[in-house]
């Protein structure tokens, strides 16, 4: 059971997430979220893409992780907004971006947030975009409690930043 206490700015709000549902029901209907179009995370990547924002704890912490599990992979960091209007289209420029590179595992992401903070990564042109990325992709959106469309296109939903980089490569130690 939900309850709204509505007012201007919550109006908004319940209509961006009926929005948001439609978007998700008529995704999952073409084929965006199926088992069968999910790419593998390779075991042992050579190299790792990040498209994230170049500055803030979502970025240390996949780096730290990445380097402390696995040192002998190179990351490659592609810089993006990862909140506002002008978000979506640069996470996709950047997605498009790391393809022409040869990364073997792309992650997409960016740590917690409100709802509105973390809308880029529902948006219909990121979640299309993952779909169509030639490399793997992780999506790394906010905590656990945080779900976004990107999670379901992705071919491996990570609940946090550190979690993707851990899904991202081996421990060296345990191997």
């Amino acid at each position: 059971v939900s309850a709204f206490l509505l007012n201007r700015s919550s109006d908004l709000e319940i209509k961006e997430i009926k929005e948001d549902e439609k978007l998700k029901t008529d995704l999952d209907k073409e084929g965006l979220f199926d088992d069968a179009h999910k790419k593998e995370i390779p075991k042992y990547p050579k190299r790792i893409g990040v498209v994230t924002a170049k500055t803030g704890a979502a970025i240390r912490d996949i780096i730290t992780t990445i380097k402390r599990r696995y040192p002998i992979c190179e990351i490659y960091v592609f810089s993006s907004l990862v909140q506002g209007e002008k978000a979506a289209p640069e996470i996709v420029r950047q997605i498009k971006h790391a393809q022409k590179y040869d990364i073997d595992t792309l992650i997409v992401g960016r740590g917690g947030g409100s709802i509105e903070d973390l809308w880029p990564f529902n948006e219909e042109i990121v979640a299309r975009e993952i779909y169509a990325c030639r490399i793997p992709v992780i999506s790394a959106v906010g905590h656990e409690i945080d779900f976004t469309i990107a999670d379901f296109v992705a071919d491996k939903r990570a609940a946090t930043p550190t979690a993707a980089a851990e899904l991202a490569v081996p421990n060296m130690r345990e191997s």
